[in-house]
C-alpha cells in the first residue's frame, strides 16, 4: 500500500527483486579510496488496482484510483484487518465460496448478478477442482438464496441446467429432491428420467449440420420438406384426392418459391429449368375416374394451361421466359385443385420450417422423397436419406429423438423450469453416440435460448436461468473461419457463440468449464467477463489466458501452474480484485464423480474391483432389454 490524502492506494505486487549493483559514487567527487562493496538494490513493480479508505467501522476497498502516488512515496505493507477489508468489501456479497490464504484467511464472497450474468469461465488442468467448484457454486447459490427467504419451507425461484457429457453430477446433486437428472439409458429405482429431444425440436441449420448437407440442393431440399410435414402434409394416403391435395399443395409453395426467386423471368438457365419442372409436374396432375366432375375439370383446365404455355416457347429460338401473371394465373388454377380435392385453406397459412410442430421420422423420410421428386433433386438426396434413416433406426437414440406425442410446455416446465420453483436440470449425455451428441446438445441450448427470448417479449422482463457447459471443449470447440462450417460440432459451436453474445439480454448466463481452453472458440471465451482459474501447466492455454485478460491482471497468473487442488484464481468482474482462493470443501458425497483412480489400493488388495465382463457385454448388446420384450 502507498499513503495518499484519500487513504491508500493498493497495488498488486507483480515483480520484486534484489539486485546487486556497485556501491553509489557521488558525481564530482574522487571517490577512489572507497572500498567497492556490493550494494543490494530492491526493486518492486505494483499494478494500481484501487483505494482504501478508512471510516467509522474500519476500512472500505474502492477498485479504481481518483489520485495518484508520487515520485518517493513510501510502500508499506497492509495489516491483517486491512487485508480483509481489501477482499471483503464490496456490495451485494451474497454466496461464500472461499478463503484467501494469502489475505488473511478472509471470507471471498461474490454477487451472483456479476458472477452469472456476464458468463463465467472455470478452467484448469484435470484433478485441479474443476468439476467441484462447478458443483460447489450450484449448491452454496441456492443455499445462501434459501437462507435469505423470510418464510421457512418457501421454494427459491432458481434456474440451473447442466450439460454433462461424462455423467459426473448425477452423484452430486443425488440428495436433492428437486433435482431432475435426465439420462439416455433409464433404470428402475435409479430415480432418473428419460431424456427427451424430439427430432421435431431441430431447425433446418441443426438437420443440415447432422445431415451434412450441402448448402444449395440439400438444404432447398430439407427446408421444404420441414414445411410440408410441420404443416400436417405427410404424404399418406388415406385416398387419391387427399394424396393429389398433399401433391398440389407442395407445388403451389414450390412455385411461389420459384417466382419469388424471380426464376421464371431471370436470365438463362433458371427459366429453362423452371420450364422443365413445369413439365414434369403436369405429368403428376392427371384426371381420374374416382375422381369428381369438378375436380377432373380443375385438373384439365391446368393441363391445358401448360400445355397453351410450351406450345408457345417449343419454337426453336422462342423467348423461354415466363410473365408474371402467368405463373400467377398457374397458381390460380392448382389453387382450385387443391379445394376440389378436399384441401382447406387455412394449411395455406405461412408455416415457419423451424417452429417445433410436431412430426414422426417416418412422415420426415415421406416428405423429403416426394419433395425432392418435384423439386427434381432425387439424384442429389441418395448420400442425404441413408444418414437419416440411420439415425431413426439407431436403437441407442431412438427413446430420445422419437417422440411425437411429447407436449412443448410440459418439456419447457421440466428442463428450465415451473412457476416459482427451485429448478436443477443435470442432463447427463454420457452414452449418446458422438455423432447425435452435438446435435442433441445444440437443440437443448437453442431451446433453452429461445424460450428465453419469448418469455422476454410476452413479459417484459427476463427469466434468469444458468445453462452450464462441463467439459466445454467439445461442445464449443474452435473452427477454421474459411473452411465449409456444415458439421454438427460447427452448429453446436455456433448455437453457444450465439447465446455467448446475446445471452445476457435475456436472462441466460453461461458456465462453461474446460481443461484446454485453447481448444475453445475464442467467440465464447471473450464473452466470459469473471474467470476462475485452476492450475494451469500447459504452456499453450496459459498463452491464450493471458490474452483475455487485462494487463494490470497478468502478473497474478505466473502464479498459476504451482497452485494446489482445490485452489483457484477469481478475477473478472465478480471479483473486485484478483485474489487467491481455496475453495470451500465438499462432502464427498456431494462431490461430482471424477475421482483419481485408485491404482495402489487396488493392486494391493485394500479394495475390491470384483470383474463380470457378462453383465457388461449383455448391457452393451442389448440383451437384457430382448430378454424382457420376449
Amino acid at each position: 500500500m502507498i499513503p495518499i490524502d484519500l487513504g491508500f492506494v493498493v497495488g498488486q505486487v507483480s515483480w520484486i527483486t534484489i539486485q546487486r549493483s556497485p556501491y553509489p559514487k557521488r558525481s564530482g567527487f574522487q571517490d577512489f579510496g572507497l572500498i567497492d562493496l556490493p550494494f543490494p538494490l530492491r526493486k518492486m513493480e505494483l499494478q494500481p488496482l484501487g483505494t482504501l479508505v478508512g471510516t467509522e467501522n474500519g476500512y472500505k476497498f474502492k477498485r479504481g484510483l481518483e489520485t495518484f502516488p508520487s515520485v518517493g512515496d513510501i510502500v508499506i505493507l497492509p495489516t491483517e484487518d486491512q487485508l480483509k477489508s481489501i477482499i471483503e468489501s464490496g456490495e451485494n456479497r451474497r454466496v461464500y465460496i472461499g478463503n484467501s490464504p494469502l489475505m488473511g484467511n478472509a471470507k471471498v464472497m461474490i454477487d451472483p448478478d456479476r458472477l452469472f450474468g456476464r458468463h463465467l469461465a472455470i478452467l484448469g488442468n484435470t484433478g485441479s477442482g474443476k468439476s467441484c467448484s462447478v458443483a460447489g457454486l450450484i449448491r452454496w447459490s441456492l443455499e445462501s438464496a434459501r437462507q435469505q427467504l423470510a418464510k421457512e419451507g418457501e421454494s427459491i425461484n432458481s434456474r440451473f441446467i447442466v450439460l454433462d457429457p461424462n455423467g459426473e453430477y448425477c452423484k452430486a446433486f443425488a440428495d436433492k429432491a428437486n433435482a431432475n437428472i435426465y439420462t439416455v439409458n433409464v433404470e428402475e429405482g435409479d430415480g432418473k428420467k428419460q431424456l427427451q429431444v424430439p427430432l421435431w425440436f431441430w431447425n433446418t441449420d441443426e438437420w443440415c449440420g447432422f445431415t451434412k448437407a450441402s448448402p444449395k440442393t440439400h438444404r432447398t431440399t430439407i427446408v421444404h420438406a420441414l414445411k410440408s410435414v410441420r404443416s400436417g402434409n405427410v404424404f399418406e394416403s388415406v385416398s387419391k384426392e387427399h394424396e393429389l391435395a398433399s401433391f398440389v399443395r407442395t407445388l403451389i409453395n414450390t412455385i411461389e418459391v420459384y417466382k419469388s426467386k424471380g426464376a421464371p423471368w431471370g436470365s438463362f438457365p433458371a427459366p429453362k429449368n423452371f420450364r422443365e419442372s413445369l413439365l414434369k409436374w403436369n405429368t403428376g396432375v392427371i384426371t381420374d375416374d374416382s375422381y369428381s366432375q369438378e375436380l377432373n375439370e380443375a385438373i384439365s383446365a391446368f393441363n391445358s394451361k401448360v400445355n397453351e404455355y410450351e406450345r408457345v416457347r417449343s419454337v426453336q429460338y422462342s423467348n423461354q421466359d415466363y410473365k408474371r401473371d402467368e405463373v400467377d394465373a398457374l397458381i390460380t388454377l392448382l389453387r382450385d385443385v387443391f379445394t376440389k380435392a378436399g384441401g382447406r385453406d387455412e394449411e395455406f397459412l405461412p408455416i415457419d420450417e423451424d417452429s417445433p410442430i410436431p412430426f414422426t421420422g417416418e412422415n420426415f423420410v415421406r416428405s423429403i422423397e416426394a419433395n425432392a421428386e418435384i423439386l427434381n433433386t432425387t439424384d442429389y438426396i441418395v448420400t442425404l436419406m441413408p444418414r437419416i434413416k440411420t439415425l431413426l433406426a439407431d436403437v441407442r437414440v431412438k427413446k430420445v429423438i422419437d417422440n411425437k406425442n411429447l407436449n412443448l410446455s410440459e418439456w419447457l416446465s421440466n428442463y428450465i423450469g415451473s412457476d416459482n420453483k427451485e429448478s436443477l436440470t443435470i442432463i447427463n449425455l454420457a452414452l449418446l453416440p458422438s455423432d447425435v451428441t452435438s446435435i442433441v446438445t445444440a437443440v437443448i441450448a437453442r431451446m433453452v435460448f429461445e424460450a428465453q427470448q419469448r418469455y422476454l417479449k410476452l413479459n417484459k422482463q427476463c427469466l434468469p436461468t444458468v445453462l452450464i457447459m462441463e467439459e466445454a471443449h467439445y461442445f464449443v470447440k474452435r473452427y477454421n473461419d474459411d473452411a465449409e462450417n456444415t458439421g454438427p460440432t460447427t452448429q453446436c459451436c455456433k448455437v453457444f457463440e450465439k447465446i455467448a453474445r446475446e445471452g445476457r439480454k435475456f436472462g441466460l448466463g453461461l458456465v462453461l468449464s474446460s481443461q484446454r481452453p485453447s481448444e475453445l472458440s475464442p467467440t465464447v471465451l471473450s464473452q466470459c467477463n469473471s474467470f476462475l482459474l485452476h492450475r494451469i501447466s500447459n504452456d499453450r492455454d496459459q498463452e491464450l489466458v493471458h490474452r483475455l485478460l487485462p494487463d494490470n491482471m497478468r502478473g497474478i497468473l505466473r502464479e498459476m501452474p504451482s497452485l494446489p487442488s482445490q485452489y483457484a484464481v477469481l478475477l473478472g468482474w465478480a471479483s473486485e480484485l484478483p485474489v487467491v482462493v481455496k475453495m470451500r470443501t465438499l462432502p464427498k458425497s456431494q462431490c461430482p464423480q471424477s475421482d483419481d483412480p485408485d491404482y495402489w489400493d487396488v493392486w494391493t488388495g485394500c479394495k475390491e474391483r470384483n470383474i463380470n465382463w457378462d453383465l457388461i457385454a449383455d448391457e452393451w448388446q442389448n440383451k437384457k432389454e430382448d430378454t424382457q420384450t420376449e
